[in-house]
């Protein structure tokens, strides 16, 4: 088989690297790969020498190598709907659709997709006009979440612990566009206490298949300080996912 890994970063390279040890796998082509994949051995053929960043040129590609499956990294290939294209084509293609990617793609649409499920979560609202975020704000009080609407590389979320920390957010996000159009929008949260866990499962519209849980570490500083980065660092199993968890998030949140 030949398949194809999109993206460039760490989690493309362990993608790699694990479906390079199949016996069923000949070669493994990453689009467009990184420096640590050129160098990874026989079962890589990374094109970093001539990247492919456009969905239509990477289905291109696909048909050209008949590619037997292409495995999708980022989020932001997924929610400019690669998957879509793929499948137009009649490629094998591992991801959600745009639409089905808009869960991660926008908070307001995964925050009003579990309150009209009945999936728990915190309270919140969104903004697009910088006042009204600001009059709900002190409303609200502190400490309370900023979050950028789009996807911002993991980078657009702000835990606000006053008052002054959530309305400079705010500004940096709506008043001074330094998101760009990510931050068009804000949803601003409840401030909720607790560890945070990723519980990933992969479905097909009927069957539920539970895969690995894993937890990561985004504050850019030790003792979980500093601004939220890309990610710091992740592990997998999460210890706080008890098997006692692991039934109640899949009872309460993955099945509704």
């Amino acid at each position: 088989m030949k398949i194809l890994v999109i993206g460039s970063g760490g989690r493309e390279h362990a993608l790699a690297w694990k479906i390079s040890k199949s016996n069923k796998v000949k070669t493994v082509f990453l689009a467009p790969g990184n420096g640590g994949t050129a160098n990874s051995g026989k079962n890589f053929h990374s094109i970093v020498n001539t990247p492919i960043h456009d969905i239509h040129e990477l289905a291109d590609f696909a048909q050209k190598e008949q590619i037997d499956l292409t495995v999708v990294g980022p989020e932001k290939y997924l929610s400019e709907g690669v998957v879509d294209v793929f499948r137009a084509r009649g490629l094998k293609i591992f991801g959600p659709t745009q639409k089905a990617a808009q869960l991660e793609s926008s908070k307001d649409f995964a925050k009003a997709f579990m309150q009209r499920n009945g999936i728990p979560t915190a309270s919140y609202a969104t903004f697009a006009d910088v006042q009204l975020a600001h009059a709900y704000i002190d409303q609200q009080g502190a400490p309370i979440v900023i979050k950028a609407d789009g996807l911002a590389a993991g980078k657009g979320v702000v835990v606000a612990m006053t008052l002054t920390e959530a309305h400079a957010a705010v500004d940096m996000m709506l008043a001074d566009n330094q998101m760009g159009q990510a931050g068009a929008r804000v949803v601003i949260e409840e401030f909720l206490i607790g560890e945070e866990a990723s519980f990933i499962v992969m479905v097909d519209g009927q069957n539920i298949l539970p895969l690995a849980t894993s937890q990561d570490h985004k504050r850019l500083l030790d003792h979980d300080l500093g601004p939220n980065t890309g990610g710091m660092g992740a592990y997998s199993p999460a210890p706080i996912v008890t098997p006692e968890m692991h039934a109640k998030v899949l009872r309460e949140i993955i099945k509704p």
